[in-house]
């Protein structure tokens, strides 16, 4: 076998221009000692992942590497069992929504929600920001009203209670909303019929939120945006594709800076739906700029999608 140094510059040479943008990342401690492992640490390390986001695809290096019988530096890893994600049809999972979410707007109010829901917008988030728990419920309950014979699928932003009561279809929470369930938490949200968007950013929180197997993965943020703090860089289209090849048997919202001119590259890697927020709120007509936001995703929908790069997709 080549040595370790050689593998790992080869993988960064095949991978370099897919990445471009991100800054080396120190490289985390070794837990195996491996040639192939090691050789993928060192590498996505100096392609700029993150050391909990670099273990793993080490893992998936090391994991794909046994299982071929060879050492590829080509192909990127993709293929869910080398990262240990649940095998189909997966043992923990919430109820099912549709594979293609289309366009997903995230929306401050009930009132929003009710007009971008009349303006024909397939999926529609309730982010409700207040720690008035009466004012919470209210505008849950009035948002799940707005939707009411429009063929509008509402999710919840974190108030999953409220979302029980009001009758919801679905809430979706970030990784510290799911950090804060407990393990009855989750029982009581499966068994509710609840659908569960999770937010990710990385190979590592992927991981953790198939094991819980929500109904859809969000990925992001794509883009740099101003509407929160991200504790991780923008991981751009090259992390994308990448991201929604491994995830390609969940439902797949990109979100996260992404405009109108840069639909047709994000639906290109493959995701099904793309999440909104200023595209739509800071329109001067949101309507005419929903309109045509589901007319671009309409029209990719006919194109090819980007091709996988696993030897063998399951």
């Amino acid at each position: 076998m080549r040595s370790t140094d050689s593998m790992a510059q080869a993988i960064v040479a095949q991978h370099r221009a897919a990445f471009t943008g991100f800054a080396p990342a120190p490289m985390p401690e070794s837990t195996a000692q491996d040639p192939v492992y090691l050789a993928a640490l060192q590498a996505c390390s100096a392609l700029g992942f993150i050391a909990p986001d670099a273990q793993c695809l080490a893992r998936a290096w090391q994991a794909r590497t046994q299982r071929t019988g060879s050492f590829q530096a080509e192909p990127w890893p993709d293929d869910p069992r080398d990262f240990g994600l649940q095998p189909e049809p997966r043992a923990h999972r919430f109820a099912p929504c549709p594979e293609r979410l289309g366009l997903y707007a995230v929306l401050p109010d009930a009132g929003w929600v009710a007009r971008m829901a009349r303006a024909g917008v397939p999926t529609v988030q309730l982010r409700y920001k207040s720690c008035d728990t009466r004012a919470i419920e209210q505008e849950v309950a009035a948002a799940v009203q707005a939707v009411q014979g429009t063929g509008a699928l509402l999710f919840i932003n974190d108030h999953w209670q409220a979302a029980i009561t009001a009758g919801a279809y679905g809430i979706h929470l970030g990784q510290e909303d799911l950090d804060a369930l407990t393990p009855q938490d989750l029982q009581t949200l499966r068994h509710c019929g609840l659908r569960l968007g999770l937010s990710t950013h990385g190979y590592a929180e992927m991981l953790r939120a198939d094991a819980v197997g929500p109904s859809y993965i969000a990925l992001g943020a794509v883009f740099p945006t101003t509407l929160k703090t991200m504790a991780t860089a923008p991981q751009g289209i090259g992390r994308l594709g990448r991201y929604a090849r491994l995830l390609r048997h969940y439902p797949r919202v990109a979100i996260g800076g992404i405009g109108a001119e840069q639909f047709p590259q994000v639906l290109a890697t493959g995701v099904g739906s793309i999440a909104v927020v200023r595209a739509l709120v800071n329109a001067p007509d949101p309507d005419e700029a929903a309109r045509q936001l589901m007319g671009r995703i309409a029209l990719s929908a006919s194109k090819p999608l980007a091709n996988s790069n696993d030897e063998s997709a399951p």
